[in-house]
């Protein structure tokens, strides 16, 4: 007689495990422990074999049931079931592991040490909030270039056509990571390669010597918390990227030497740097160390000091000051290699501290202190020539040797 659901669970131990018949060869194994499980009896090869469907009441008699007509009609063409069901399993848990998302991530790992703090968050977001919800649940081998079109094509309809090349490049460095390690042979996004088009390039505006002025005496009555104030002139006035400078930690400051060495982690090109600093700089850090050196950080995010000021705060502050869509951090680089350019300076220095890396292999393993003499000499001739600007005064001189 076939059992039923009340039969099932009406089912009391013994003293020895006993078995409740259901039909064509499904049965409840009661265990003295009072846990009971679903087992359907099976021949292959002329053996008898039991599989074990799983435990009562987690898997009720109706599913018992269709796991039993599957283990008969598996049995029946040869498998074996138990073999069939540790094949599937191992198919499943291959799947996860290597899921598009789990390698992403796996990528992503080994890659962040080799990043800016500002590139890792970037790729971090776009793994994140562009790939992994899109197709991360696909076994690697599985993901299309109608996947990775699809998203590509979403960010660029959305006005972000950097986002969606940067999803194909970073699609395809991380099918390039799985393939070294065996688990792709193909990259779904090597045919987008011109599926969106590139914007194109916007450098970074540089500010007349009058636009500078005027940025510059409008800092202390419009430049919001003197913490940013005091940002936006060290940024002016030593040439760093934003990222660079608003990470600074004060165990970087060399006092005495009238330097801050920022090593090579934080840099774009992942090479130490020595920035020389102008007398005006260290004013600006010793009284910015009043407010802040008691922490680590020398420009200290306000809702978390322990970490570095936001890096949205000096463009929004430029924009509140009237600078919206005409000038941003970034610019000032612009505007001190352009107008040292023009004053004479040599180029080599100006790139130099810039930290941009020389073409020249040979030339890019020079010690990162190179022209630090010069570069010192140039960053005070550059904040003299601010202060003159301030005050409507000339230019300071250059010097002879220093011209290009």
């Amino acid at each position: 007689m076939a059992i039923s659901d009340t039969k099932a669970r009406k089912a009391q131990p013994g003293e020895k495990p006993y078995r409740v018949p259901d039909s064509e060869g499904l049965y409840l194994d009661v265990r003295p422990s009072g846990k009971k499980f679903w087992r359907v009896r099976y021949f292959i090869h002329g053996k008898e074999r039991i599989f074990t469907v799983g435990q009562y009441p987690v898997v009720r008699l109706a599913q018992a049931r269709e796991e039993r007509d599957w283990v008969k009609v598996t049995a029946a063409r040869g498998v074996d079931p138990v073999e069939a069901y540790k094949a599937q399993q191992a198919a499943e848990r291959s799947a996860a592991e290597d899921s598009f998302a789990t390698i992403a991530m796996e990528w992503y790992s080994r890659q962040e040490a080799h990043w800016t703090e500002y590139y890792a968050s970037q790729v971090k977001k776009g793994l994140e909030r562009e790939m992994i919800p899109a197709f991360g649940h696909k076994h690697i081998s599985q993901v299309t270039a109608a996947d990775v079109l699809k998203v590509m094509r979403a960010a660029e309809e959305r006005g972000a056509p950097t986002v969606a090349n940067l999803v194909r490049q970073w699609c395809g460095a991380i099918y390039q990571y799985a393939a070294s390690t065996l688990r792709a042979e193909h990259d779904p996004s090597a045919p987008l390669r011109r599926a969106v088009s590139k914007p194109p390039v916007r450098h970074a505006r540089a500010l007349t010597p009058e636009q500078l002025r005027e940025l510059v005496v409008s800092i202390p009555e419009k430049g919001g918390y003197r913490l940013t104030q005091i940002a936006m002139e060290v940024l002016m006035r030593t040439m760093l990227r934003t990222g660079e400078m608003r990470q600074g930690r004060w165990e970087e400051i060399h006092w005495m030497r009238a330097e801050w060495h920022i090593p090579a982690d934080k840099m774009k090109r992942r090479r130490p740097h020595v920035v020389p600093l102008p007398q005006q700089v260290v004013v600006l850090l010793q009284e910015l160390h009043e407010y802040t050196g008691n922490g680590e950080m020398m420009f200290p995010g306000l809702r978390d000091p322990r970490q570095p000021m936001a890096k949205t705060t000096i463009n929004g502050r430029l924009r509140h000051m009237g600078w919206a869509g005409l000038f941003t951090g970034h610019g000032f680089r612009a505007t001190a290699s352009t107008l040292l350019n023009q004053h004479g300076w040599r180029g080599d220095v100006i790139e130099r501290q810039l930290a941009h890396t020389p073409g020249d292999k040979v030339r890019a393993s020079y010690n990162h202190a190179d022209y630090l003499d010069e570069r010192r000499k140039m960053l005070q001739w550059w904040s003299d020539y601010i202060d003159a600007l301030t005050l409507k005064r000339d230019a300071p001189p250059v010097p002879d040797r220093m011209s290009g």
